[in-house]
């Protein structure tokens, strides 16, 4: 059975393993072992209550309960942008216009702002190749937002999430190379690794601090604008059959599109059910369930058959040790 659960200091191995494999443009993870060390500390302190709600960090793990084996990685980030700027390029339409030739223009301009400031962002969404079946990213993806739902009070009102902008087979970025390449003259993974690890003034400093015009770049550059890394579709796909929609912004480095949606308004989170366990060796039901403990701090989630009989669910007690529940106990359930 595949249980995501709460990352912690231990998971460094497989925090790292998941970074490399994830290959170049994923900006949340980093193959940097110190990084990695604090990103896997905040989340600690995330799920136990010692950093406050808007500096949280939540990492999650998808984990094989029968051999311990770490499959796949989730995150919400509680609020982005308060210590740090959250930068974007905003994708907008400038119209000019000659009434003496009787002509109109639309021209599409790219402008750097900052306008996600104290939002929600869900992320780090990667499995490993041999995972990417069987619904397994699906329960990772969705795990995210059981944990907002738990109590979303910790939460901000909107959520975004950005998506993996397009690389060529042999690692290349178009949108980096023809144009964020100019005004950052270093190498993609260096400016990538910079923005995880700096205050980001090297952005403030080195970003165009002007419009950029769409239709003066080269054609390989604005192909892929507000496009998808082709590992990323699937997660595209989850993210809008959630209600996420893009909003006009894209990565400053990759041109990947950024997504977002109100939080009480994300499927998962506005569908889910808050039932009363009851463990039974007989379950009945159809089709598997999502289901998750009711809380942050022990917070865990399974896909697996649950049968709901009015305020009450009926789980095994396979799933029930899975989720470290007990009779009596909430679980929050979505079918």
């Amino acid at each position: 059975m595949l249980v995501v659960r709460p990352a912690g200091p231990a998971d460094l191995d497989h925090l790292l393993e998941l970074a490399i494999l994830s290959g170049p443009g994923f900006t949340s993870l980093p193959e940097d072992p110190d990084q990695l060390v604090e990103r896997l500390d905040i989340s600690r302190d995330s799920f136990t209550g010692v950093l406050s709600p808007e500096k949280r960090w939540y990492t999650l793990m998808m984990e094989e309960a029968d051999t311990g084996d770490i499959d796949g990685i989730a995150s919400v980030k509680a609020a982005v942008g308060l210590n740090r700027p959250f930068f974007s390029f905003r994708l907008a339409n400038q119209a000019a216009a000659s009434p003496s030739l009787n002509i109109r223009l639309d021209h599409q301009t790219l402008q750097l702002v900052n306008e996600c400031n104290g939002w929600t962002e869900v992320g780090s969404l990667f499995l490993k190749a041999d995972r990417r079946k069987g619904g397994a990213g699906r329960l990772l993806s969705q795990s995210r937002y059981m944990l907002i739902g738990a109590e979303p009070e910790l939460f901000a009102d909107m959520v975004l999430a950005e998506l993996r902008g397009v690389f060529t087979p042999d690692g290349a970025c178009p949108f980096w190379d023809h144009v964020a390449h100019k005004f950052f003259p270093m190498e993609f993974d260096q400016a990538d690794m910079m923005t995880g690890s700096t205050d980001k003034q090297f952005i403030i400093d080195l970003a165009p601090r002007h419009p950029i015009y769409v239709d003066l770049l080269p054609e390989p550059a604005r192909a892929v604008i507000g496009k998808v890394h082709p590992q990323g579709v699937a997660a595209m796909a989850l993210l809008e059959s959630e209600g996420f929609r893009p909003n006009g912004l894209v990565d400053i480095f990759d041109a990947g599109p950024t997504v977002t949606c109100q939080r009480d308004h994300i499927r998962t989170v506005r569908d889910a059910r808050r039932l009363t366990v009851q463990i039974t060796e007989d379950v009945e039901a159809e089709l598997p369930a999502l289901i998750s403990t009711d809380s942050v701090s022990a917070f865990r989630a399974v896909r697996a058959k649950a049968q709901i009989e009015g305020d009450t669910v009926r789980l095994t007690p396979e799933v029930a040790t899975a989720l470290k529940l007990g009779d009596g106990d909430v679980a929050r359930v979505k079918t």
